[in-house]
């Protein structure tokens, strides 16, 4: 589908969010400097509406597909009569995603209570995939693995320790084989070797849709369609961000283009550390998938700005007096969930302490809510640089939309700043040494 033949689909999802960037211009920024990237930003804008319209690039495709839904539908049916516990094997795009999704839902004391457990093993650490392994039920688990190129080494070991875990518990031939999913793209690699020769399920991975990019695809449909989520929601959320900044008139109006532009109006002005400072739980997954693209689509080169992570209310207590009295060397996006009368009540009568009268009577929300408005306007105080964005609700659209926006506005600052968001050749020396050191037995 077209980005203009879904226009009408997408329109009929809400703006999930509210940006201001009134308090951004301030100390060492200004509006001068926003206002001449933002200028720069038609061009970004006019080339990925050219490419979203001849679908040329599956990142703005992928949100109006609906052909691979039923197959993933059945997939996630079976496992989710067979497994109390799914466990995601993969690392970076391939689990970050998927994280963030689950938080929607699951929180460490539990999840909807007709799904699996939905867990993941993104580190390769020798303790903790042992602690895990040896924590759970086999008999009721589920692998799911995930490797674009199929070649991740870590990914792979874990996937040969889960495998020797099974065999150990009883699990051979096809039963074996029905406990593990995995996706990766079509051709002769290794995971898909592993996954032919012990009779696993195997979802296409789209090999022109880079991992950090392919939230929207299997993987992270599949496992919110585990969960119990609205997969096609997911989906249409995040078409209805593309269309809300592709289709404007003016950038201005385009919340993407107005991000791209804060950040790297700021980096411009040496502000080269962008601060997400998330107020709740259920966004601090989605704060580290934004982490990784950012940091490893735009960090080329000498360019980018270093992105850093905070949960509210809690790192106020860990990081909040570096951010406000430290070098002024951040741009800092406050994210409010609009929590107000939500959560538990503060009963009065258990509040009655007079220096509790502020908290009697009020839920948790009202007191995170406070809390986040409170840190935003002392940062505004100091000086420091606020972008503030607010949620009203959080659900699968609202989550999709998200997705698309930050997709977005990394892509074009990748425009502004002259650089390749898709590809990481940096990495890829680390990699080939590890491969040397363990081939060469020089650990």
């Amino acid at each position: 589908m077209s980005i203009v033949a879904a226009a009408a689909k997408a329109a009929k999802v809400a703006d999930p969010f509210r940006q201001s960037i009134e308090e951004c211009r301030i100390g060492r920024l200004t509006g001068e400097q926003i206002a001449k990237r933002l200028s720069e930003t038609p061009a970004a804008l006019a080339k990925f509406r050219d490419q979203a319209a001849r679908g040329t690039l599956p990142h703005f495709s992928i949100p109006y597909r609906t052909d691979d839904l039923a197959e993933q539908e059945a997939v996630a049916a079976r496992i989710a009569a067979t497994a109390d516990h799914v466990v995601l094997l993969g690392t970076g795009g391939s689990s970050l995603g998927p994280q963030a999704i689950a938080q929607l839902v699951q929180t460490p004391f539990g999840g909807p209570a007709d799904r699996p457990r939905l867990g993941f093993l993104d580190n390769l650490d020798p303790v903790g995939l042992a602690a895990a392994l040896g924590s759970i039920d086999l008999t009721r688990t589920h692998f799911l693995i995930a490797s674009k190129s199929g070649s991740t080494a870590e990914t792979i070991a874990q996937l040969l320790v889960v495998i020797d875990a099974l065999e150990k518990a009883g699990f051979a031939g096809a039963k074996l084989g029905a406990k593990l999913t995995v996706v990766t793209e079509p051709g002769n690699n290794l995971l898909r070797r592993l996954a032919t020769r012990y009779g696993a399920q195997i979802l296409d991975h789209d090999p022109n849709l880079g991992g950090r990019y392919a939230v929207l695809s299997v993987i992270g449909t599949l496992p919110a369609l585990i969960l119990g989520l609205d997969a096609r929601a997911l989906r249409r959320g995040a078409a209805a961000a593309l269309e809300a900044n592709l289709q404007a008139q003016d950038p201005t109006d385009a919340p993407a283009a107005v991000g791209a532009a804060v950040s790297v109006a700021a980096d411009d002005a040496g502000l080269d550390q962008t601060v997400m400072l998330a107020y709740a739980d259920r966004l601090e997954r989605l704060a580290a998938w934004w982490r990784q693209l950012w940091a490893e689509s735009l960090g080329k080169h000498g360019k980018g700005t270093t992105p850093i992570t905070a949960v509210g209310p809690v790192d106020q207590h860990s990081q909040l007096q570096l951010y406000l009295d430290g070098p002024d060397d951040k741009l800092y996006t406050v994210v409010d969930l609009a929590t107000q009368g939500q959560g538990p009540l503060l009963r009065a009568d258990l509040a009655d302490d007079p220096s509790l009268a502020f908290l009697a009577g009020r839920h948790i929300g009202d007191i995170v809510a406070a809390q986040a408005r409170a840190t935003g306007d002392t940062l505004v105080k100091f000086k420091r640089p606020v972008r503030r964005l607010t949620i009203p609700h959080l659900d699968e659209a609202a989550l999709g939309w998200l997705f698309m926006h930050f997709t977005l506005e990394t892509l074009i600052a990748s425009e502004l700043l002259a650089v390749d968001p898709f590809d990481q050749p940096a990495v890829e020396d680390g990699k080939i040494l590890t491969r040397q050191y363990l081939s060469n037995n020089t650990l």
